[in-house]
């Protein structure tokens, strides 16, 4: 019988972080070794890049599991729930299995290893997918690629969907190092997707899968994915031609995810995996993806967009530019988050053109800067900016000032994403969150 409870045993994996962040593969493959190698026992579908590779994983998801097939997601980080991070046919792993699979590990560490959170973390999906029999698993990067813990597969394809700067601290400082960093999840043979990539990273990531005879399929010159939205859109891909896909997600965007998904889809099916046309389009039509261009709240409209390097926010840029022509009229107000190691000037800067009123606050985590912080760094860009010490005095101060027509963007963070979603459901956070 376990010993610990699962608020315990939560309270353990977050004592975890004290390790900080160690890139590597050693400890990770000793612990999986000792476990009895649970990651070899069903094929595997693994997605990198800097921002989309969690859309990709879950469209991926979603449409293998409408094909029939028994799917494990693994995805990070958790907005809310720990247990977001691993999920079977889209059901999170119970707190019952986190609780033994966590001293089953814990066992197998003793006494001389001493796994980080995030690799004691997909052991424990790599382990749990196992135990559940899962025909296929889906796994979403971590952080780079080349050292990240779940660099341990030998997937059925690969998927890269962009490159931009990001973690520097670890990855480089320059988009050809995190390039490199990225493409370490290429494999000798295993065929890839790359998604919208520049020139120069798209240079590192064809010399390395070159070098280890990986066939490349690139967005627009193999596949590609057009349409005024990801609701009504189509499909020109290596060897499958589809019309009026619907998905749900919000934001033009999500069609370059979308055409990824299909692309490693298409390169899994030419490796054995039955995936028929129907399931593409049921898939497409249930795929739910938290913290994206999310809509958690009406009049005002509140949407929560886990945006947090400039690349993304160009993106959510372009989502509020079409807001902003459509409803001329209403008022955009950005509630805004980050963690100390991002870059708010530059992360604000196609935002703000866009936006009537500015609130910088703090997410719920040691790391995160204050509102105070951000209004310094941030200097004249936010000179009539607000601050917010929590959350939840964001969203009231936001409220206060916004008509049933307008609407509230929360970003900057997931952290700061999950605490909003969390408040709005008047539920208490997970912890363990990075």
């Amino acid at each position: 019988m376990p010993t610990m409870t699962y608020p315990s045993t939560v309270q353990f994996l977050y004592g975890l972080q004290q390790h900080g962040i160690k890139l590597g593969l050693e400890t990770i493959r000793t612990l999986l070794t000792r476990v009895g190698e649970p990651h070899r026992r069903y094929p595997v579908l693994h997605i990198g890049g800097t921002n989309g590779k969690g859309s990709t994983a879950a469209m991926t998801a979603s449409i293998l599991q409408a094909a029939g097939h028994r799917v494990g997601l693994y995805t990070s980080p958790h907005l809310i729930d720990f247990r977001e991070r691993i999920r079977v046919n889209g059901e999170m792993i119970p707190e019952s299995r986190v609780t033994e699979l966590v001293e089953t590990l814990r066992a197998a560490a003793a006494p001389d290893l001493a796994p980080t959170f995030f690799e004691f973390t997909t052991a424990l999906a790599f382990h749990y997918f196992a135990e559940c029999r899962v025909d296929i698993a889906v796994l979403e990067v971590g952080m780079g690629g080349r050292f990240d813990a779940t660099n341990v597969v030998e997937p059925l394809a690969t998927a890269i969907t962009t490159i931009d700067l990001d973690h520097e601290a670890y990855l480089g400082s320059t988009i050809e190092a995190i390039a490199f960093e990225k493409a370490g999840i290429i494999k000798p043979g295993v065929p890839v997707v790359l998604g919208r990539i520049g020139e120069s990273a798209g240079r590192v990531i064809e010399d390395r899968a070159s070098a280890v005879g990986a066939p490349v399929s690139r967005l627009e010159r193999d596949f590609r994915c057009e349409g005024s939205s990801p609701a009504d859109c189509r499909y020109t891909g290596l060897a499958l031609r589809t019309e009026h896909l619907g998905c749900p997600l919000q934001g033009r965007f999500q069609l370059d995810n979308l055409a990824c998904s299909l692309a490693l889809i298409e390169l899994a099916g030419q490796r054995g995996l039955s995936v028929p046309e129907s399931a593409i389009s049921a898939g497409l039509q249930q795929v739910a993806w938290a913290g994206r261009l999310e809509v958690v709240g009406e009049a005002p409209t509140v949407i929560v967009d886990g945006a947090h390097n400039p690349a993304a926010a160009t993106v959510l840029a372009e989502y509020l530019a079409e807001w902003r022509r459509t409803r001329p009229a209403a008022h955009i107000t950005l509630i805004v988050g980050m963690m100390r190691d991002k870059h708010p000037r530059e992360f604000l800067a196609p935002l703000l053109p866009l936006v009537d009123s500015l609130i910088l606050t703090q997410a719920d985590l040691p790391r995160a800067a204050s509102g105070s912080e951000l209004r310094a760094l941030l200097g004249d860009a936010a000179s009539s900016a607000q601050v917010a010490p929590t959350p939840a005095d964001a969203l009231a101060l936001a409220r206060r000032s916004a008509a049933a027509s307008d609407l509230i963007c929360v970003t900057g963070s997931l952290m700061l994403v999950g605490d909003i979603k969390a408040l709005l459901r008047g539920c208490s956070l997970s912890p363990v969150r990075g």
